[in-house]
């Protein structure tokens, strides 16, 4: 596969990824955005929101009794495939940056309690960042940003419902395994900030260094 050079934007639910990626590309006219998010897939690739809606619409909820971990972690690589398959396809003379990666869809398949897969060797496989931008943000805040749980998705919290202790102990593990998993990779954290807008333009000042 070709070396194409690109970064990763990744954070915990609530850090505000898709808000950054979005202005990113209006602050940084030449870089082109990458991301598995409803309002950022590209045209022609439809099937991709599809499939993310079903996961959280038929998937999430029968989890563990209709539908296994190992079949909910399959249909969450098809998100992986794509940022692969589109990274594959893009031109390296465009600064790109990817929301994610595969770093965070296997630390949630993790928590879910797929902790060994032969996928995710695969998936370690594929080309690696130039560099991580990591958005952090506190747990509270997290949960403040979602309407206190009442827009959070099952693969967001430990539980059978939102609550603020399963939530925080949730975010608290995925900050560590996503750590665990670029550790060896150079990054840069952007801690909290107050609005979307100064995140956004401390994300571009690390990109444009």
């Amino acid at each position: 596969m070709t070396d194409r050079p690109f970064h990763v934007l990744l954070g915990p639910d609530g850090a505000g990824k898709s808000t950054v990626m979005a202005q990113i590309a209006t602050r940084l006219p030449g870089w082109r955005t990458l991301s598995t998010d409803d309002s950022l897939v590209g045209a022609g690739h439809a099937l991709v929101t599809e499939l993310r809606r079903h996961v959280v619409k038929d998937v999430l909820p029968h989890l563990g009794t209709v539908y296994s971990a190992d079949f909910l972690a399959s249909l969450l690589q098809t998100a992986v495939v794509h940022l692969r398959d589109q990274l594959e396809r893009h031109d390296p003379d465009v600064p790109l940056l990817m929301d994610s990666y595969y770093y965070k869809i296997l630390a949630k398949c993790r928590l879910a309690g797929v902790d060994h897969n032969p996928m995710y060797d695969w998936w370690r496989s594929f080309p690696q960042p130039r560099a991580v931008v990591y958005l952090d943000v506190s747990p509270a805040s997290a949960w403040r940003r979602s309407g206190d749980g009442a827009r959070l998705n099952p693969l967001e919290y430990f539980g059978e419902r939102p609550g603020w202790l399963g939530f925080e102990s949730y975010q608290k593990n995925l900050r560590k395994l996503m750590l665990e998993e670029i550790r060896e990779l150079p990054m840069t954290i952007i801690e909290e900030r107050t609005g979307a807008a100064r995140t956004a333009e401390a994300v571009a000042e690390v990109l444009t260094r």
